[in-house]
């Protein structure tokens, strides 16, 4: 199952330049939260810090603290903190080199698995999760670059969910996916939330309204405001919020 997200003043710099502006907010366990708001409002910025994948890029700083149930994510090594927040990117990417099967496999060998049947097991399970099992049960030690994007993307999500984390982040998973491919993503949301936290970074606001229990609203590296969806999308608390929603900017 999945745990609360608390973030306490999360502050970001890249370099000189202040990114987040002191975000807080708590992101309930076992629903799925959306982050909305324009290009560069510090949106992706914020759920990499989620699971300090910030941290890959040089001259990062952050003040704050994040925390998942009792454990303080900045106090732990980040190795340790991406298995138990998985990360879903913009662009499905499998890793090219290695077969449908081993894309599964290895996040679950790098932690020690070496037995065969139980890998089976995990990768057959993930594959399910992730609504793929029967369009690749009979090509599992095929290239995972010959599957189609939608495809390559809930790979991408199965990866994620083989290790069994608490956590799944998606920067917006189906940005680069046609329109059946997003709703299958969709759907997958929809299902997961049960067992996971989910955090899903969108610029499309009818998925929002689709998938979301809560939305928040980022403008310029600062928090705007966050609530239930439908009370974000009918009857918002801040003007900016409304104008954004509206298609008046952004």
């Amino acid at each position: 199952m999945g745990k609360t997200i608390e973030v306490e003043n999360l502050q970001v710099w890249y370099g000189e330049q202040l990114t987040l502006k002191g975000i807080s907010l708590n992101i309930d366990a076992n629903q799925a939260t959306a982050i909305i708001g324009p290009s560069g409002c510090g949106k992706s910025t914020f759920i990499r810090c989620l699971n300090r994948m910030h941290e890959t890029i040089p001259n990062t700083k952050v003040r704050g603290s994040v925390r998942l149930g009792d454990a303080d994510l900045y106090s732990v090594d980040p190795v340790d903190v991406r298995r138990i927040v998985g990360m879903v990117f913009q662009k499905p990417n499998p890793f090219p080199t290695m077969s449908i099967f081993d894309n599964i496999a290895i996040g679950l060998k790098l932690g020690g698995l070496r037995n065969r049947t139980e890998l089976q097991d995990r990768v057959e399970k993930s594959l399910q999760m992730a609504a793929l099992w029967d369009e690749v049960k009979d090509r599992l030690y095929k290239p995972a670059t010959a599957l189609s994007g939608g495809q390559q993307q809930r790979l991408c999500i199965a990866r994620a969910l083989a290790v069994e984390p608490e956590v799944l982040l998606m920067d917006e998973p189906a940005s680069a996916l046609d329109p059946i491919s997003t709703m299958r993503v969709e759907e997958l949301v929809m299902e997961l939330k049960s067992s996971y936290t989910i955090v899903i970074v969108t610029h499309n606001m009818q998925q929002a309204a689709r998938i979301a229990d809560k939305t928040a609203f980022f403008l310029n590296g600062e928090l705007i405001e966050i609530g239930d969806t439908s009370q974000i999308f009918t009857n918002p608390n801040d003007k900016r919020t409304e104008d954004y929603i509206s298609g008046r900017f952004g």
